[in-house]
């Protein structure tokens, strides 16, 4: 079994892992990151949204194994001590969660959207977050939680 090394949310990371693991299992099994949630096993709603190497990836469509070397930065790297990422504040601060499950892959897809488009309108914002699944909501804070934290950032 081979030893996969990764710089995880600003620290190297090791484990070892089968070459069929899934990154999302990885880090939720191996490294003990829970925040990045497995939904559907297909690739279809994002709840397993991460960053690699700075892209939103879907973390169910890649292998620990491809993961090698590369910087991954999750849910839980995204806050500055206390300190909410904008965008994690905005979600807070506009309500843009219910049961709170798809809201940690909405929010890597976010911040991977506003580095790529700063000042997105509506209509970008909704287009970017089609491979994203709400059940709870009807996106409508959502998006205004992601045009917030545009304003902010």
């Amino acid at each position: 079994m081979p030893t996969v090394t990764m710089t995880v949310n600003g620290k190297q990371r090791s484990a070892d892992a089968e070459t069929r693991t899934l990154l999302v299992s990885f880090l939720r099994e191996q490294l003990g990151l829970t925040g990045t949630h497995v939904g559907c096993d297909t690739s279809q709603c994002g709840a397993c949204v991460v960053h690699v190497d700075g892209v939103a990836v879907k973390s169910c469509t890649m292998l620990a194994v491809q993961a090698q070397d590369a910087e991954i930065t999750t849910i839980e790297g995204l806050a500055s001590g206390s300190e909410l990422h904008p965008v994690q504040a905005a979600f807070k601060e506009h309500h843009g969660l219910q049961c709170g499950f798809c809201t940690p892959g909405m929010i890597m897809t976010a911040v991977d959207m506003l580095r790529r488009v700063p000042k997105p309108d509506e209509p970008t914002i909704r287009a970017e977050l089609e491979g994203n699944f709400c059940r709870c909501t009807g996106y409508h804070n959502i998006v205004k939680a992601i045009k917030a934290a545009s304003d902010a950032m």
